[in-house]
């Protein structure tokens, strides 16, 4: 398995499900690691990730980087803010970011990590349970 990651800063307002996520492809799962979410902005929010069950209108592509640079082979996609809702399924953590620029929250899901099966539609992402709009940078860690 390899290890494959995407930063980005959130391109447009996060409402309550449509913030960045990680789909499955077709063929692939994977297990998600590790996801860090930052405040730009000296405004507290609660944040949440989600098991995204259908993708609604996904947001731009993300370009996904590989722990091995000798690796390529990427399946799972990752995108920056729907711009149609996705379907929420399961709430796996949730915690306010403090109000400081930079204040963060990092989520680690241990040694066998948080696993979305195979499947396009099959997704994690992260949503604003209070539904305020905020930007946020955030990063996303998952192995396939």
């Amino acid at each position: 398995m390899s290890m494959h990651s995407v930063a980005e800063r959130t391109n447009a307002l996060i409402t309550s499900v449509r913030g960045p996520s990680v789909y499955a492809a077709a063929a692939s799962g994977f297990k998600l690691r590790e996801v860090g979410i930052f405040n730009t902005t000296a405004t507290e929010c609660r944040v949440g990730l989600r098991r995204w069950t259908a993708a609604g209108t996904q947001g731009t592509a993300l370009t996904e980087a590989d722990w091995d640079a000798n690796r390529t082979d990427t399946q799972c996609t990752a995108f920056n803010t729907h711009t149609a809702d996705a379907t929420g399924g399961d709430t796996f953590r949730m915690a306010v970011v403090g109000a400081a620029i930079g204040s963060a929250i990092i989520w680690t899901f241990g040694e066998s990590g948080l696993i979305v099966p195979e499947g396009t539609g099959n997704g994690v992402g992260i949503y604003l349970p209070g539904g305020t709009a905020q930007h946020l940078d955030f990063y996303f860690d998952w192995e396939e």
